[in-house]
C-alpha cells in the first residue's frame, strides 16, 4: 500500500516565513531598546500570543470592541517593529519614546490577555414574571328564587289586601364587596362623582338585585 505523497501547503509555508521575520524584527527592536538576553526573545512571543488571542476571540465570540481593540494594538506593535527595523530608526541610538514603549509593553500585554481571557458574555436575565390581576374574577352568587306567599284562607269578614312580600336580599361575599369598593373609589377619583348602581352593575357584571345589595353596603 503506497503512502500519499507529502503535499507542501504554500499558504502554510508563507505564514511560517512571515512569522519568523516578524519574530526576528521584534527581537531586534527589543534588544536595541536595552532588553537583552531572554527578555529580548520574550517580547515577540508576547506580541504574537496577544495577536492570536484577540483573533481567536473574534472568531469564537464574534466581533466585539474589546477583541478588536487588542487585535489592533498587537498588530500595530508587530507592524511597527517591522517598519522600525527597516532603517527608519537608528537602532544604535533608539529614541526615548521607543524605550518607553518597549518597557511598558509587558504590563499592557498582561492587561490585554487578562481581559480577553476573563471577559465572557453574560447570560441574559430571565424576564420577571408578570403580576396577576389584583381583582380576581368572582362568579356572582345565583339569584335566589322568590318565595311565594301562601294564599289567604277565605273568611266571612272582609280583610284588607295583603302587601306583597319583599324580595330577600342576597348575601354578598366580602371579597366582592372589597372589589366593588375599589371600583367605586377608582370611578370617583376619575370622574369626581360617586358611582351609580347601573355603572357599578356594568363594571362588576352582576345581576341588578346583587348590584343593589352591593350599592347598599357601599353607601
Amino acid at each position: 500500500m503506497s503512502r500519499p505523497a507529502l503535499r507542501v501547503d504554500a499558504v502554510l509555508v508563507q505564514a511560517v516565513i512571515a512569522g519568523a521575520l516578524s519574530f526576528a524584527h521584534l527581537h531586534d527592536l527589543a534588544a536595541a531598546a536595552g532588553q537583552d538576553g531572554w527578555k529580548a526573545w520574550a517580547y515577540p512571543v508576547s506580541v504574537d500570543l496577544l495577536l492570536v488571542a484577540a483573533w481567536r476571540r473574534l472568531r469564537s465570540d464574534g466581533p466585539s470592541r474589546l477583541a478588536w481593540c487588542w487585535f489592533v494594538i498587537a498588530l500595530f506593535a508587530s507592524l511597527g517593529a517591522n517598519i522600525a527595523t527597516a532603517g527608519f530608526l537608528d537602532l544604535a541610538n533608539p529614541p526615548a519614546l521607543l524605550r518607553l514603549g518597549i518597557a511598558g509593553w509587558p504590563a499592557l500585554a498582561f492587561l490585554g490577555g487578562t481581559l480577553l481571557a476573563h471577559s465572557g458574555h453574560r447570560e441574559p436575565h430571565p424576564p420577571a414574571p408578570t403580576a396577576p390581576d389584583s381583582a380576581p374574577h368572582i362568579e356572582p352568587d345565583p339569584e335566589p328564587e322568590p318565595v311565594s306567599a301562601p294564599a289567604p284562607e277565605p273568611t266571612s269578614v272582609e280583610q284588607a289586601p295583603a302587601l306583597p312580600a319583599a324580595a330577600p336580599v342576597p348575601a354578598v361575599p366580602a371579597v366582592l364587596i372589597e372589589h366593588a369598593r375599589k371600583v367605586a373609589d377608582d370611578h370617583q377619583a376619575r370622574t369626581g362623582s360617586r358611582i351609580d348602581t347601573d355603572t357599578l352593575r356594568a363594571r362588576l357584571g352582576v345581576p341588578p338585585q346583587l348590584a343593589d345589595a352591593i350599592a347598599t353596603q357601599l353607601a
